[in-house]
């Protein structure tokens, strides 16, 4: 049985302000509370593996540490979030940030991949490097190297009829820069997405 209303959002909390704190999304009024519990853990899962990230094999002490997330999207039965882990270390020259995005398919109770966005077999990797490659120049983005296409698995979320690929600092541009992000619209892609798949559901003017 589906739904098209979206799932609450309660925020919750690791750490204390206003030093260490990470905040994180926990959600609720999904009918399979299964499914729930597991995109729930998907979710916590995510937010350790950046803080995992940030204190590494670091020598030097975390003096800082604030974790966000942004819901980008909550409808047609689309779930997508964007979680944010920035991190200042004792003397460094500067703090750093890393972003994670999950986007679940409500309807079909999974996790999404770049791919299962896509009709199988499609060239999506192709198709969207090529419109990215576009935007570089456009915008005039600089560039640490040639950028020659995404990652199979690149990552992405979804914001209303938008497909976002964003890439982490120093991936393909200096830090200054900030995060290269890349709104594609679905329409652009509207031939090789999968119909039954979120773009599709979201690309219908319903």
């Amino acid at each position: 049985m589906s739904h098209d209303f979206p799932v609450k959002v309660d925020t919750l909390h690791i750490g204390e302000a206003p030093q260490k704190i990470v905040f994180y999304p926990r959600i609720r009024g999904i009918r399979n509370r299964i499914f729930e519990k597991r995109l729930n853990d998907l979710i916590v899962k995510a937010v350790q593996t950046l803080i995992d990230t940030q204190v590494g094999n670091m020598p030097t002490t975390i003096t800082e540490m604030l974790g966000t997330y942004e819901i980008k999207n909550n409808q047609r039965e689309v779930l997508s979030l964007l979680l944010s882990n920035y991190t200042f270390h004792h003397q460094a020259a500067h703090g750093m940030t890393y972003l994670k995005s999950l986007t679940f398919d409500l309807q079909k109770e999974k996790l999404c991949t770049l791919a299962d966005l896509f009709k199988p077999g499609s060239p999506y990797v192709d198709r969207i490097s090529t419109l990215i490659k576009e935007q570089i120049e456009k915008r005039g983005i600089s560039l640490l190297n040639e950028f020659t296409q995404i990652k199979p698995d690149q990552d992405f979320y979804i914001a209303d009829k938008t497909l976002v690929i964003y890439f982490q600092l120093y991936d393909i541009t200096p830090y200054a820069f900030g995060f290269p992000m890349f709104p594609v619209s679905v329409y652009d892609l509207i031939d090789i997405i999968e119909e039954n798949g979120p773009l599709g559901r979201l690309a219908t003017n319903r």
